[in-house]
């Protein structure tokens, strides 16, 4: 029996979708109303494709590469730099469709050292003009965590997202 559950589109306003290889975030995002969309193939390039091909029809994405994740739970390090590297030369193309925010962060941190899910706060990074300026040079875990965000529970990112979005409404007089 599915949970009652608000969509992202009855909790937020947001005409979401899921950009996902991995099934188990194709369920999730499921669950809160995401439209999944299927496509062939698995890599970044593949999922880049996707999202040029439906971005006049959402204003809400969630684009998930779980290769990351995957070489973190092998223990894979050369693996995992090699996909984020990877995903470092596809950015400047995601950044040609000219979101209004681009967040780049995970569910869970998975360091290869560990070779599983670890307690470790996880990076994120908001792109926006509303941003105001940080001073990290570098997206790495440690560079993040002398952020200006700080540490923040995961429960307030879409509100974040949403506020670097102009999509809150007005609060007070």
């Amino acid at each position: 029996q599915k949970p009652n559950i608000p969509t992202m589109e009855e909790k937020f306003g947001l005409r979401a979708c899921c950009i996902a290889v991995y099934p188990m975030y194709k369920g999730l995002a499921s669950l809160v109303g995401m439209d999944v969309i299927e496509f062939e193939g698995s890599s970044i390039q593949d999922e880049l494709e996707t999202l040029k091909k439906v971005w006049e029809e959402y204003d809400y994405f969630f684009v998930h590469i779980k290769k990351t994740d995957s070489y973190g739970e092998d223990g894979n390090y050369e693996g995992k730099v090699k996909v984020i590297e990877e995903f470092d030369k596809y950015l400047p193309k995601f950044l040609e469709l000219k979101p209004d925010v681009l967040a780049i962060t995970g569910d869970h941190s998975t360091p290869s050292l560990l070779k599983g899910h670890s307690w470790h706060p996880v990076p994120i990074l908001i792109h926006s003009p509303y941003v105001l300026g940080g001073t990290s040079e570098r997206f790495t875990e440690r560079e993040c965590l002398k952020g200006e965000l700080g540490i923040i529970p995961a429960v307030k990112i879409t509100q974040l997202l949403l506020a670097n979005a102009l999509r809150l409404k007005k609060y007070g007089a």
